[in-house]
């Protein structure tokens, strides 16, 4: 009741006329000042190619929770989404006056209730009105969608600090049948399935007991409702809560077909229906070295392909390449890879493709064990990449996060380790412009 009340609070405050006898130059006079807060970087020359990097400076995520009966059950979207956001504030103490825009992923749920639950967030978060805020969705990349656009408009000009957000809960939907036909088209047996499921949970529960997720989760106050009494219990959610440590092949082989009487696609070696939320913090390098703020990494390219929808899980095999070239760099200069495990046969084929070292690619498990809420999963693996990488220092300097999409596309972008060298050394000429987003050719 406590929550609900200050949830009220909070809104009416934004609701409530906040002046009785201003005059609109008065109103038009607060805009504008907070429009120059926000950094009008169109305004000047740009003289740094180095200083207009766009970079992260801050990345999080909640835990993740199996849809419908796990820890966030009973938590409000815009519950998952405030306290990722909040953090961002609070760890770099950055101005919320400055931010340009907030940009989340969402999937499924209806645009105008999703983007109110995002703009209820915001002000849960401590985000100002004068703050925008948009939801963006190309369905299982939408948070990484999210933060390319934010780049994009860093870029461009349009502001100098600008979050990606991505959230997720209690909605699915099936591509099931095109992970049968995956299967079936490539070769991926069900042994390959259900053994990279295995190893998904192994490395997950690996790197939850040695604390490795830490570094990225912000644990959620919420509450759990008992559905036999109504009691409400409060508890705080630090944990993802779908990995599985003693999974093995011989159990996952017991698990019958989903999707079709006589294939491999099962619900142990598919990704989770996971409620989340995560949050990536841009701006442009000259802003984070004015305000001393350490940098996490760097955004250098990302790339959108389609591919035939029958088979929409190869789509990583196609956008990996266009990312790394547009970043003008090969498939060897990459150190690590997250690839999302929308299913086990796509996951499988796009590494034996791309001949993928298997040692690079989702050290820390992937959505198999951890969960695939979709609007926020782009974000989250940002999350999970960049505080790997920053743990492995000089021996890791490119990473990739990638996934499929649903319809019949893939997404993919390279990322730089922060505090490497300012400038590509080792990059190689890339005929076509190094634009940020772009179709395969």
């Amino acid at each position: 009741m406590e929550k609900a009340v200050d949830r009220q609070r909070v809104l009416l405050q934004h609701l409530r006329p906040s002046f009785t006898s201003s005059t609109l130059e008065d109103i038009e006079s607060s805009v504008s000042a907070s429009l120059c807060l926000a950094g009008d970087s169109a305004a000047y020359h740009r003289s740094s190619v180095f200083g207009d990097d766009v970079v992260i400076v801050a990345a999080y995520r909640t835990p993740l929770c199996k849809s419908k009966r796990g820890g966030f059950k009973d938590t409000y979207p815009d519950d998952l989404l405030a306290p990722v956001l909040g953090a961002l504030l609070e760890k770099t103490n950055v101005n919320p006056n400055e931010v340009g825009d907030i940009v989340v992923g969402t999937v499924l749920a209806p645009g105008s209730q999703r983007a109110s639950e995002c703009r209820m967030a915001a002000f849960y978060a401590g985000f100002p009105e004068t703050v925008p805020v948009r939801t963006v969705n190309r369905q299982c990349s939408s948070g990484l969608q999210a933060v390319a656009d934010v780049a994009a408009a860093i870029k461009a000009g349009f502001y100098d600090i600008g979050k990606n957000n991505g959230t997720s809960t209690r909605l699915s939907s099936s591509n099931g049948i095109t992970s049968e036909n995956v299967a079936h088209r490539f070769g991926v047996t069900r042994q390959e399935q259900d053994q990279a499921a295995v190893d998904s949970h192994r490395k997950a529960a690996a790197a939850t007991a040695s604390g490795k997720f830490k570094d990225e989760i912000i644990p959620v106050k919420t509450k759990i409702v008992d559905p036999k009494t109504g009691d409400e219990k409060p508890v705080t959610i630090s944990v993802d809560d779908g990995i599985r440590p003693n999974t093995s092949v011989a159990d996952l082989g017991k698990l019958k077909p989903v999707f079709k009487k006589d294939g491999s696609t099962t619900a142990g070696n598919s990704s989770q229906v996971s409620d989340g939320a995560a949050a990536v913090l841009l701006m442009k390098r000259s802003v984070a070295m004015q305000k001393g703020l350490p940098i996490l990494g760097v955004f250098r390219s990302f790339a959108a392909v389609g591919v035939d929808p029958a088979i929409m899980g190869v789509g990583p095999a196609v956008a990996i390449p266009a990312a790394v070239k547009s970043a003008g760099l090969e498939l060897g200069d990459i150190d690590l890879f997250e690839i999302n495990e929308a299913f086990a046969s796509q996951f499988v084929y796009c590494r034996k493709k791309l001949e993928l070292d298997a040692e690079k690619i989702n050290v820390n498990g992937g959505a198999m064990a951890i969960g695939h809420p979709l609007g926020t999963t782009g974000a989250r693996c940002v999350a999970t990449l960049l505080h790997e990488m920053k743990r492995r220092g000089k021996d890791c300097r490119f990473g990739v996060i990638s996934m499929c999409i649903g319809t019949g596309m893939g997404a993919a972008a390279v990322f730089e380790r922060g505090d490497s060298c300012g400038e590509l050394r080792n990059v190689r000429t890339v005929a076509t412009q190094n634009f940020l987003s772009k179709d395969a050719r």
